[in-house]
């Protein structure tokens, strides 16, 4: 489903408040391309089988929902930190434009 580097793995765990919390990420619209990027922990009694779907990463699970999933399939979520670094970024096989910022996309 999605690809998550060593270096946005770590910013994950490290940025969790409880252990065994998800990361969610979805798309909502918005943004200077139509559609941005939104993740966020969230605890497992949030989840809902009905229409999210779930990746293990043994110290978390990434939750997408059914209607993002579409958007969000096949994406890599990326970390830079530093004084320059950018924070999470998201590198998108289905996004054909995308702002200057890299935070929102669109895909037509």
């Amino acid at each position: 489903m999605i690809t998550i580097t060593e270096s946005a793995k770590a910013q994950v765990i490290s940025s969790m408040e409880e252990p065994g919390d998800n990361l969610r990420l979805q798309v909502a619209g918005g943004g200077c391309s139509g559609m941005s990027y939104e993740l966020f922990g969230e605890g497992p009694d949030e989840l809902n089988e009905m229409v999210d779907h779930v990746q293990d990463f043994n110290e978390f699970k990434v939750v997408i929902d059914s209607k993002s999933l579409i958007y969000l399939k096949g994406i890599t979520l990326d970390f830079e930190g530093g004084l320059q670094g950018k924070g999470f970024q998201f590198i998108n096989p289905n996004a054909t434009q995308t702002c200057g910022c890299g935070e929102s996309f669109s895909t037509i």
